[in-house]
Order: C-alpha cells, then sequence, then structure tokens
C-alpha cells in the first residue's frame, strides 16, 4: 500500500503552540518499528505545483501566500506563524494526497500521513490549514480525466467548513461532515450532509449514526472515488474535541468506513486531520489504527 510522507510535513512551532507538528513523524516511526509497514510503503511527494493549487485557490490568496504577505490577520486565522517552511509544508501535504489518491485508483487503497486540511477555503486559509489538500486532488483527478463523483467522509470533530464551501454547487461531489455541534468554527458552512452531534457522544451513537449514513451516501450517490478525513480529535482525551469516542471505537469507526468503500470497490484515500490529545501518544495511536485499517482493507 502506498503511503505518502515527508518531513515537509513539520514545521518548528513555539513548544507553548498547541499543535502536536511531531505527530506525523512519530506516526511513521511506530508503523516501522512495529512492522506494519516498510520503507517501501512509504514515498515522499514532491512540492504541489502552483497549476494544480489554483484549481482551487485564488491567485490573489496563494501568491500573496508565497511571497509572505499575508496580514497579520490573516496569518492569525490560519494558525501558524508564516515562513517559506509553512508554504512547503503545504505544497507537500497536498502533492501526498494527490499521489495517495492516483495509487488507490491502481490499488484500491492508500493513505497520506498528513493531509485532511479541511478548513482552507479558496481565498484564505484558518484552524492550521493553509491549502485544502482534498480539493484540490478532486480537481487534479477531474482535470486528469480519472474520476467523474467523488464523495468526502470527514469524520473529523470540527467540520470541513472549506472543504463543503468549496463543493457546495457542485453535484458531482458529496461532501459529508460528522462533527461537534458546539465545535469549530463557530459559522458552519453546508456539506452536502452534515450530522452535527451533540458534546460527549460516545461510540455507541458515534458508531450506529456512521452505521447508517455512510451507506447510504455510497449506494445512493454513487461515487468512483472516495476520500476519507479521518480527523482522530472526537477521541474522549482530546483537548480541542467535545466528543467522547475511546481509542476502540476510533478504530471501529476508520474499520466500518474503509470497508464499506472497499466492499462497493471504491477507491479510498485516507488523509489525517486533527488530533489534539492530551497525551501525544494517544493521537499517535489512534493515527496508527487509521493506517492499520488501511493496510488490512487493501
Amino acid at each position: 500500500m502506498h503511503i505518502s510522507y515527508s518531513d515537509r510535513y513539520m514545521v518548528p512551532l513555539a513548544p507553548t503552540h498547541p499543535f502536536p507538528m511531531s505527530k506525523y513523524r512519530l506516526v511513521r516511526e511506530r508503523l516501522l518499528e512495529e512492522g506494519s509497514i516498510t520503507n517501501r510503503n512509504l514515498a515522499e511527494p514532491p512540492l504541489a505545483c502552483d497549476e494544480d493549487i489554483l484549481l482551487v485557490h485564488t491567485e490573489e490568496y496563494w501568491f500573496r501566500c508565497v511571497r509572505g504577505e499575508l496580514t497579520a490577520q490573516e496569518v492569525r486565522r490560519i494558525g501558524f506563524p508564516w515562513s517559506e517552511g509553512l508554504v512547503s509544508r503545504s505544497r507537500a501535504a497536498v502533492q501526498g494526497t494527490i499521489l495517495a489518491a492516483k495509487h488507490a485508483l491502481r490499488d484500491g487503497v492508500a493513505s497520506n500521513l498528513a493531509g485532511g486540511t479541511h478548513h482552507a477555503f479558496p481565498d484564505h486559509g484558518e484552524g492550521y490549514c493553509v491549502l485544502n489538500d482534498i480539493a484540490i486532488a478532486t480537481r487534479v483527478l477531474w482535470h486528469d480525466g480519472l474520476v467523474e463523483r467523488v464523495a468526502v467522509i470527514d469524520c473529523d470533530v470540527h467540520q470541513g467548513n472549506g472543504t463543503a464551501a468549496i463543493f457546495q454547487d457542485d453535484p458531482d461531489v458529496f461532501t459529508f461532515s460528522m462533527h461537534g455541534a458546539k465545535n469549530f468554527p463557530a459559522r458552519k458552512e453546508q456539506s452536502k450532509l452534515d450530522i452535527h452531534l451533540p458534546d460527549s457522544v460516545g461510540d455507541q451513537e458515534y458508531l450506529a449514526i456512521l452505521h447508517e449514513q455512510v451507506p447510504h451516501i455510497l449506494d445512493n450517490f454513487r461515487p468512483d472515488f472516495v476520500f476519507y478525513q479521518a480527523g482522530v480529535d472526537p477521541f474522549e482525551g482530546d483537548r480541542l474535541g467535545r466528543l467522547k469516542l475511546t481509542l476502540d471505537g476510533l478504530k471501529r469507526r476508520d474499520e466500518f468506513v474503509i470497508a464499506a468503500c472497499r466492499e462497493r470497490d471504491l477507491p479510498v484515500v485516507t488523509t489525517m486531520g486533527g488530533g489534539y490529545a492530551k497525551d501525544i501518544s494517544d493521537t499517535v495511536e489512534a493515527h496508527c489504527n487509521t493506517v492499520r485499517a488501511a493496510l488490512r482493507l487493501t
């Protein structure tokens, strides 16, 4: 199974910054150390080109970002300090999802050990998201004539507002977001289907909803490709989430979504999304479980 990974996914942050930047490296290391993957699974993506990025993002926003000309307010909205490394990180993560998508078309399943940056809009970034990798990868696949209908299954605890807005009027992309009703973003966009969950929802209720909705989407919309945004911040120990899923519940979530795609012979790509557990080891384990599920169902 193809897994996109690059050390460019990480940029230096202040020790007090809430984003666990080291999780990307730690996920890769844990999967290698336990033998779930080898270096042969891993492929380093080059940097996404401007032509692909501009299939989604405006020239005005993107080129100001490249030149370091974003306003202080725009930088605060993104949540990361601007740097050339941040631009490279964003390009690499996008290309990681594009490459994973092309491998999934051949192999059935692939993963990006980054991505899922679903808060990025065409003209701005927010919520630790500079570029919307899933939206760009979708448009690249279209541009190359590789897919017609795409479903985005977004299980991050935060609504995929950027992705919803980008594809709101597009009949060939079904956006599904299952998220905390009272969590970021305060102003929600309209996905094709939103499930707004109250605080403290646990494994049983969450999985029951997922088991009802995902097969319905896949069987009625009939996509020919699926992006699975597998954010692990619904975890009960997450600092930025308000739900109560256990590690086992998240694992069963991942297994169900990926299996539902594979049972229908639908290629699927997993992206990491959010994860901010009090103990970073829990975040790493949850992200590893997503990849383990993908490996089992390849």
